[in-house]
């Protein structure tokens, strides 16, 4: 017997899938916030070998990059509460997201940092640039416009992971589609419809990437000629 498509069966619930993407785009921008914030500061740690962050931010980078998102997820929710740090689901969700794009952020933010050229912070320093002007103008923004396109890359990587936030029972976009699929019983046009949001939300981030490196990190007006 040939299988019969019922999209309408899923679209009856959009407003949930709606809400559910909102709420993955909520969590992706949060986290994508701080775990930068947070990998720049552990990528200068690392490139200029402050004591003792240094070695603490490699600890850090290498226990993150070296376990399981979900392992992380869950022991967070599951294994701190054991300690007596108790947290909501999106708490967790969020607090699991900065600390797993944050070590990702270091490494690649590192390889931008160290391609500044030693003799560009001297130049700096001859002209009286602050130590705060020579990280901003010299090191910080220059190092962002060459790993921009792989940070932007890494967020959409970690958008798309937080669909394992499902299983803390994160009302995120993947929890959503489990709850419209377990009462239509229609998996392929659940998820198929599901896989469409998952597509467009991450060329949409691409695109504010595109848009928010361009023009404020690289400066470059509307007309398309950049800054002096």
């Amino acid at each position: 017997m040939a299988y019969e498509f019922d999209f309408a069966a899923t679209l009856e619930y959009g407003d949930l899938l709606l809400k559910g993407a909102g709420f993955t785009l909520t969590l992706t921008a949060v986290g994508s916030v701080f775990g930068i914030t947070l990998g720049i500061a552990c990528a200068i740690c690392r490139a200029w070998e402050i004591r003792p962050f240094n070695w603490i931010a490699t600890g850090y980078v290498e226990l993150i990059r070296n376990t399981p998102f979900l392992v992380q997820l869950f022991f967070i929710f599951f294994g701190l509460p054991e300690l007596g740090v108790r947290m909501s689901e999106w708490q967790a969700a969020v607090l699991a997201m900065v600390i797993n794009l944050g070590a990702y952020s270091t490494e690649i933010v590192r390889a931008g940092v160290q391609a500044t050229l030693k003799g560009q912070i001297e130049a700096g320093e001859s002209l009286a640039f602050s130590r705060f002007q020579i990280f901003r103008h010299i090191v910080l923004r220059p190092s962002l416009q060459r790993v921009w396109p792989a940070l932007s890359s890494q967020v959409i990587i970690v958008m798309l992971g937080s669909a394992v936030c499902s299983q803390i029972a994160t009302e995120e976009l993947t929890f959503a589609a489990n709850f419209i699929q377990s009462r239509n019983f229609r998996a392929f046009e659940t998820y198929a419809i599901t896989t469409v949001i998952y597509f467009l939300m991450a060329l949409g981030i691409r695109q504010v990437f595109n848009l928010f490196g361009r023009y404020v990190i690289v400066r470059r007006p509307l007309d398309g000629r950049a800054r002096a």
